[in-house]
């Protein structure tokens, strides 16, 4: 795969001074386009946010420079810096009201937003109507002037790269966990310490500012802009190239720009010749080519590319770090958990009915009873997954009910759950160090530019500790979803284990568990 990587860089150090200029202008929106894309993988394909709207920031990134430069004669780095804090504040806003969406709710909210975006550029007078903005200026890089698009093509090439890799490098990191962890639902994300708002917040953020990016590249490149190449039909496209591509994975924006946009050329000039009219025929194929990756590879055609190519061996090393700081444990006999008539009701059924319980530091505490007793529902009421209906729940003297279950693992609760709930396709080492996210402090740059290295390292061997501790030592590298049930309930323990709990949770962990996994599991 390396070796791939350096080949492909080499064929695009070389194209420009090879290819025809067509080919080079072909190119180019290639990568503008991959960059788009790029910001979807993150969001929709990674973090289960489908949008439809991107175009509408990607023209918020030409308009900017378009218009500061043309009316104000301001430098276009400049008008990259205003436009990026625009575009951020303006996503900002759509994401607060956007993200709190849920379902087929949340694209037709990206719709909604990216139609009046598209408007919004057509209608005022100072952007130029539909018409557009024409003069923009030649962009200027040390002193060169980037007039022809074989000189414009290292600048936007330059950028994708750098933009995949802190974009793979971010995800190989644990705010890239937490945002991975957002497709398997926020009640587990949530229950790790994970803030589930902020992590979409984030990636929306990331997409809206790689398209602002990809349309001030867009403006200078073209020297023109008006508002159709950021209508919701393009954003509709861009949506596409990312699932065509590889949804979930960093190059399969690459791949999905560099299909759709050489495939729509070529159709653009082949079907006008076979019907003998023109036409906008090549939406039909696209639509139906859709419909075809949907059934026969949903993942993309990245991951097929990858098993076509020979299989590279990747030598696995178990992580090695300082240990990760502890918190301090209670004194023996001091109350943990309080719990004082709690009571949770779902309209006319009540679950639990005036529960009272207390959990001392060192004690072992079984709560007992049949099927549909309530169990997993007085676990949810304290670990905050549940709000009470009434009464009262303190841990370690803190009163907690009402408290978000994130705020509540950061005082030192950890919990498993009573159906398993774990990221199959993520390795069972990445699934036990999301335990540790509340033990790590690197942020979202800090990933990207690949500064978290050491506390990365701490943090994934804390949970190989915790693998070895329970008996899975072995299984580092295995995917999660290819465990037994048995021992997925076990990897449970361990990531519960691997946040430093004063107080566990355990939810019925024998459940499903053969004789000899359950003497295991004791």
């Amino acid at each position: 795969m390396r070796y791939l990587k350096l080949v492909l860089l080499a064929l695009l150090l070389a194209a420009p001074m090879v290819l025809p200029a067509f080919y080079v202008t072909l190119l180019n929106y290639i990568g503008l386009y991959a960059l788009v894309a790029l910001g979807l993988v993150l969001m929709t394909g990674v973090g289960g946010i489908t949008s439809f709207g991107q175009a509408a920031f990607v023209g918020l990134g030409a308009y900017t420079t378009a218009y500061l430069s043309t009316a104000f004669g301001l430098s276009p780095w400049i008008n990259l810096v205003i436009g990026l804090g625009l575009t951020a504040l303006v996503a900002l806003f759509l994401g607060l009201i956007t993200l709190r969406l849920s379902g087929h709710y949340l694209p037709l909210g990206t719709i909604a937003w990216g139609i009046s975006l598209y408007f919004l550029f057509g209608n005022l007078g100072f952007l130029g109507g539909h018409t557009g903005l024409t003069g923009v200026p030649v962009l200027e890089v040390l002193g060169l002037r980037l007039e022809k698009g074989e000189e414009f093509y290292y600048l936007v090439w330059l950028v994708l790269l750098g933009a995949m890799l802190a974009t793979q490098n971010l995800l190989d990191s644990r705010e890239g966990r937490a945002i991975r962890a957002l497709k398997g639902g926020s009640l587990m994300a949530e229950a790790m310490g994970v803030n589930t708002t902020r992590s979409k917040t984030v990636i929306f953020l990331i997409a809206a500012l790689l398209a602002c990016l990809s349309g001030w590249l867009y403006a200078h490149l073209q020297r023109f802009v008006n508002p159709t190449p950021f209508s919701l039909g393009i954003g509709i496209e861009y949506l596409f190239m990312a699932v065509v591509g590889g949804a979930a994975h960093v190059w399969g924006a690459l791949v999905g720009a560099g299909l759709i946009t050489v495939l729509k050329q070529w159709l653009q000039d082949l079907l006008p010749k076979i019907f003998g009219q023109s036409g906008n025929f090549e939406v039909i194929v696209f639509g139906v080519m859709m419909i075809l990756v949907l059934q026969r590879a949903r993942e993309g055609l990245w991951p097929i590319l990858l098993k076509l190519l020979p299989a590279a061996a990747h030598p696995h090393a178990v992580p090695a770090g300082e240990p990760l700081p502890k918190r301090e444990a209670p004194a023996p006999g001091t109350v943990l958990l309080e719990v004082k008539n709690a009571r949770k009701e779902f309209g006319g059924l009540v679950a639990n009915n005036n529960m009272s319980l207390s959990v001392k530091a060192g004690e072992v505490l079984a709560l007992i009873g049949p099927n549909g007793a309530g169990k997993s529902t007085m676990f949810n009421v304290i670990s905050g997954v549940l709000p009470l209906t009434s009464g009262e729940v303190r841990f370690l003297g803190e009163r907690v009910d009402g408290l978000p279950s994130r705020q509540i693992a950061r005082r030192g609760m950890g919990r498993t759950f009573q159906h398993v709930r774990l990221l199959p396709t993520m390795t069972v080492l990445e699934n036990v160090a999301l335990g540790a996210h509340l033990r790590g402090h690197k942020g979202v740059l800090a990933a990207a530019l690949r500064l978290d290295r050491e506390e990365e390292a701490r943090l994934l061997a804390e949970a190989a500790r915790q693998l070895e501790r329970v008996g899975l030592g072995q299984h580092l590298f295995d995917e999660a979803g290819s465990l037994a049930l048995g021992q997925q309930r076990i990897l449970e323990i361990a990531r519960a284990l691997c946040s430093d709990p004063c107080l566990l949770l355990l939810d019925e962990p024998a459940a499903g568990l053969r004789y000899l996994e359950k003497q295991a599991l004791a």
